[in-house]
Formats: C-alpha cells, sequence, structure tokens
C-alpha cells in the first residue's frame, strides 16, 4: 500500500516536472515581444474606443502608431496637445489628416417636408421606421426623432427647431454610431473639405419627390451640368457626387446655384452655415431655413 502512494507520488511529481519543462519551452518558443512604448502611448490616448481612427479601439492605434503606420492627427478625439505629445515621445510628426465628419442627406423639415400619418409610439426613429416607415411622406427622408443625438458620446449632434439632427464639426469625431443608428442610412462620413454635398436621399421621381418634400432632389439635371465633367450623374432619380473625383477638380459653388429646390448644398464650417441655392428658382423655404453645422 504505501509502495503504491509513493510510486503515484513520484510519477505526479515526475508528470509535473515534465509539464514544467514543456511550459518554459514554449514560453521561450512562443514569445512574443511587445514593444513597450505601445503600453505608454496608449494611455496617452483618450480611451473612447470609438474607431474614429480606422482602428478597433485605442490599443490597437496605439500598436499602428508604434510600427509607423498610423499619425497621431489621426486620432480626433484627443486634444491637438495630447496628440503633440504623442508625436514627441514617438519621434515622429504630427501627420496631416483632413478632419472627418458626420453628413446628413436630409434637409427635409418640419417646416418644408409632409407628414401623412401621425406616428404614436417608443420615441425612436428605428421604431418608428418599423413601424410603416414612420408616417413622413418622403420614404428617405428623416424621422427627427434624434435616435443620432442620444447615441453620440461626445455631444456633436442636436435637434433644431424643425426636427432635424445638426451635427457639430468641431465636436465631430466620426466615430460612425449616428451611421449605424439610422434606420434610413441617411448619414455618411466625409472629409470637410469635400463641400458640395446632396442633402437628399429620395428617389421619387421630379414632381412626386417635390409634392412630399420642397427640398427633394427633382433629378432636373442642372448640377450635372454646371459640375465639371463627370463629377456629378443622376441615378434613380438621385444626382449623386463622385468624391473619389472630387479632388481631380477645382470645385466651388456652381453647381447649387440652379437647383430649384436646394437640394445640393454647399456646406463651409467657416461660414458656419449649410448655403443652398440662391438663384431665383431656388427654394425659398430652403433659403429662409438655411441649416447651421456647428
Amino acid at each position: 500500500m504505501i509502495s503504491t502512494i509513493a510510486t503515484a507520488a513520484l510519477f505526479m511529481v515526475a508528470l509535473g516536472a515534465i509539464l514544467a519543462i514543456i511550459l518554459a519551452i514554449a514560453n521561450k518558443k512562443l514569445f512574443v515581444y511587445e514593444d513597450p512604448r505601445i503600453a505608454e502611448v496608449d494611455d496617452m490616448l483618450p480611451q473612447a474606443q470609438c474607431g474614429a481612427c480606422g482602428t478597433p479601439g485605442c490599443r490597437p492605434f496605439a500598436e499602428a502608431l508604434v510600427e509607423g503606420s498610423k499619425s497621431p492627427s489621426a486620432c480626433t478625439v484627443n486634444t491637438e496637445e495630447g496628440n503633440a505629445d504623442i508625436a514627441l515621445y514617438l519621434g515622429v510628426g504630427m501627420g496631416d489628416h483632413d478632419k472627418v465628419v458626420a453628413r446628413l442627406a436630409c434637409a427635409g423639415g418640419t417646416h418644408v417636408a409632409y407628414t401623412r400619418a401621425k406616428y404614436e409610439g417608443l420615441k425612436s426613429c428605428q421604431a418608428a421606421s418599423a413601424v410603416s416607415g414612420g408616417g413622413k411622406g418622403c420614404s428617405w427622408g428623416c424621422l427627427g426623432l434624434a435616435d443620432c443625438a442620444d447615441v453620440c458620446d461626445f455631444d456633436a449632434i442636436y435637434m433644431n427647431e424643425h426636427g432635424l439632427p445638426i451635427v457639430i464639426e468641431d465636436k465631430c469625431t466620426a466615430c460612425n454610431d449616428c451611421v449605424v443608428v439610422c434606420p434610413k442610412d441617411l448619414f455618411s462620413l466625409l472629409p470637410v473639405s469635400e463641400k458640395l454635398y446632396v442633402a437628399c436621399k429620395s428617389l421619387d421621381e421630379g414632381d412626386t419627390a417635390e409634392q412630399e418634400c420642397e427640398v427633394a432632389c427633382t433629378a432636373c439635371e442642372k448640377c450635372v451640368v454646371d459640375a465639371p465633367a463627370g463629377l456629378i450623374e443622376i441615378k434613380n432619380n438621385l444626382a449623386v457626387i463622385d468624391y473619389t473625383k472630387y479632388s481631380d477638380f477645382e470645385v466651388d459653388r456652381t453647381p447649387i446655384e440652379r437647383c430649384p429646390t436646394g437640394a445640393i448644398v454647399w456646406l463651409d464650417s467657416k461660414l458656419g452655415s449649410t448655403y443652398a441655392s440662391k438663384g431665383k428658382e431656388g427654394s425659398k423655404a430652403h433659403r429662409e431655413n438655411t441649416l447651421p453645422i456647428g
């Protein structure tokens, strides 16, 4: 009996020793060196985990900074001083980064767009959208129940007096939350340098679209004619800007001037407004209710 116990004990000791040796060898063979600067840089980041920099979170972004595939300025949440500290610590430049912000493809607030049915229920765009589209005459229009403002952790969106979400560019980090939450897919992320924008998503034909919203795109093609060739085209009754070609042209406000409804706009954060069509054909309702962008 004693010899059996002793044998078992020796066996366990031997097995433990063998496993310890195997683990030691595996640890040495599988060891992956991690640059200690990653942890330091990670501590210098805001820990918003928003993904606006193009990585899943602050830790992966810190890894990208250390390996040199990203520049500090790509973090739009951190302060300029914070990014400068990171650049100084790593001995790199801040880098050039064109600020990206969320933009809403709808200008149809309560002052210019029509409601065909009154929605009663949970005050949520997603809930309203699930009930026959929410009651708005334009099936593609903003429902104005503020899901985007509620989900924004940076207080970069507020609702104006016409029930439209307004993006404050200085606060927007392009985190993508508003893009994801909007049931009408009205938000997109675009560089602020791309000022020409179609503030409409309606695919209805011209007269039908305008009957539901005074500032809807009517696919009249005037912007197509006035813009540099190839920059704008009409797809499914809607003007569409090809932003892959935007930097190839000297783009100015000319394409918005003859828009009969003001559906195509010129966004300029320095002027603090969305400047719609000023031409005599331009929608009076839209001109009198130009939308601030922060």
